[in-house]
């Protein structure tokens, strides 16, 4: 029996209009949901703070079993989900299989979260027990994005519920079903209490009135560093905690002694996969002048032989861009990148929303795309002479996500990384990767810090509070 049925998308409950959920590949319409508007989110806030009472007092291993349940549902339904993140993603089939793997890791390891231990017993000057014990926020206001909508909602999701929390998740319209309906089908499924994971498919007004919503303790955002910056700002209006993971333009360094043969591929992977949709996409190579020539040569041929096309009916590399307003951003700045003598090695063109993968050569700091973030399948290549010019350049520049370097000398790869300000290295591999086991996220223009994973999800979803215990009533001077 499908755990999805688009019969029952309309909700009668929300006023915010009916959406069509559609196909990047061909236009199709794949179903009609209904958003949220900002009053829907002031009852749901309220629904998930009315049920999470209860949930918070549950034994930790009645809430561990429904996660690792939900995990199960993850592979249970694998088929099913796949074709829906495939088709309203535009993501080509291993990526959405990725998006499952992880989506019951995280599970997994959050059903874990929930017999962690809750404190720490401290010593006192006084006569006295004194204990700290982590106790859940409340709500947890929960806004995801497109690109990996599967992945970017549940890291959230499941930890804040498997440490007592109720959740409010709002997901991007545009992947409203492989990134929030499904998460509600599968956790209803799993045995989650009613009420306690809300899921309001919503515009940037619903966005807005989670943040400010009293009964939201904390928001966790994915999503571009100007959305953030403003969502940054209204949680501090309303002092309340929010965890941001944001933009990038990650630099890819491949040092002299790299292996021309083996750093291609991972190259390509950086800035093409998911069509360049992804927030640690490689956006920046940074390759030694001696191999520079070489590279732009071999990573164009790579780009050129890459398949783009309907990932759901087709064997392709590449699928759709998400829409056309992400479209005509992309091919603008390849555009304004070429008029200001940026030379195109391949690709610039594209079909409806299909873009061809596009290396760009003799960028510099005023080349639009690679002083931007383009979000798009596109690879500017710059060269460097020296190691301190590599760090100067993929230090510089607001974000700091993800870094990679290609060498044959990995303790000079570990040297480099020391000079690099992000929130992520990766020696001898691309920019762009995830586990549910590892923290995640970025610096400066890229985020408020990792967030994501093990001690930094019990620190994110719960609050510390401090307890003494006497036997008697204390005493005082007056």
């Amino acid at each position: 029996m499908p755990l999805l049925d688009p019969e029952n998308w309309q909700s009668h409950n929300l006023a915010g209009g009916e959406y069509a959920v559609t196909e990047p590949a061909t236009g199709d319409p794949l179903g009609t949901v209904t958003l949220a508007s900002a009053e829907d989110v002031a009852a749901a806030a309220g629904a998930a703070r009315a049920a999470q009472a209860e949930w918070a007092r549950a034994p930790h291993f009645v809430r561990a079993a429904v996660l690792r349940k939900a995990g199960d549902l993850f592979t249970e339904h694998a088929d099913e989900l796949r074709d829906w993140i495939v088709r309203e993603s535009g993501s080509i089939p291993g990526k959405a299989d990725f998006e499952l793997h992880v989506a019951a890791q995280e599970c997994y390891e959050a059903a874990a979260l929930a017999s962690r231990p809750a404190g720490q017993v401290l010593p006192s000057e006084a006569a006295r027990l004194s204990y700290t014990r982590r106790i859940p926020v409340g709500v947890v206001g929960v806004i995801s994005p497109f690109n990996a909508p599967l992945i970017l909602s549940i890291r959230s999701v499941a930890p804040a519920l498997a440490l007592g929390n109720g959740v409010v998740l709002k997901p991007d319209p545009r992947t409203a079903v492989c990134g929030g309906l499904a998460l509600a089908a599968v956790f209803a499924e799993a045995g989650l209490p009613e009420g306690l994971l809300q899921v309001l498919p919503g515009g940037p007004e619903a966005g807005q009135a989670l943040v400010a919503d009293p009964q939201v303790s904390v928001i966790s955002f994915t999503g571009s560093t100007a959305a953030g910056r403003a969502v940054g700002e209204a949680a501090g209006r309303h002092l309340k905690r929010v965890h941001l993971e944001l933009g990038g333009n990650s630099a890819l360094i491949v040092l002299e002694d790299a292996d021309i043969d083996a750093v291609i591929s991972t190259a390509a992977w950086g800035s093409f996969f998911h069509q360049g949709q992804i927030c640690m996409t490689t956006g920046r190579h940074l390759v030694h002048a001696s191999l520079y020539e070489e590279y732009i040569e071999r990573l164009a041929a790579k780009a050129d032989s890459l398949a783009v096309g309907d990932p759901h009916r087709e064997q392709v590399h590449l699928g759709p861009i998400i829409d056309d307003a992400q479209l005509a951003k992309i091919h603008g700045l390849v555009e304004s990148s070429t008029a200001r003598g940026a030379k195109l090695a391949a690709g610039g063109t594209h079909d409806r929303l299909f873009y061809r993968p596009t290396v760009l050569a003799g960028v510099d700091d005023s080349t639009p795309a690679y002083a931007e973030e383009v979000f798009g399948p596109v690879a500017p290549v710059r060269s460097f002479s020296t190691a301190d010019e590599a760090a100067a350049l993929a230090s510089d520049g607001p974000y700091g996500l993800s870094l990679g370097i290609v060498t044959r000398d990995t303790a000079r790869g570990l040297d480099l990384a020391e000079r690099v300000p992000t929130g992520i290295v990766h020696i001898n591999d691309q920019t762009v990767n995830d586990e549910a086991v590892a923290p995640f996220g970025g610096i400066a223009a890229s985020g408020t810090g990792a967030r994501f994973g093990g001690e930094a999800n019990l620190e994110a979803f719960t609050d510390l509070r401090w307890t003494t215990v006497r036997g008697d009533v204390a005493g005082y001077p007056f």
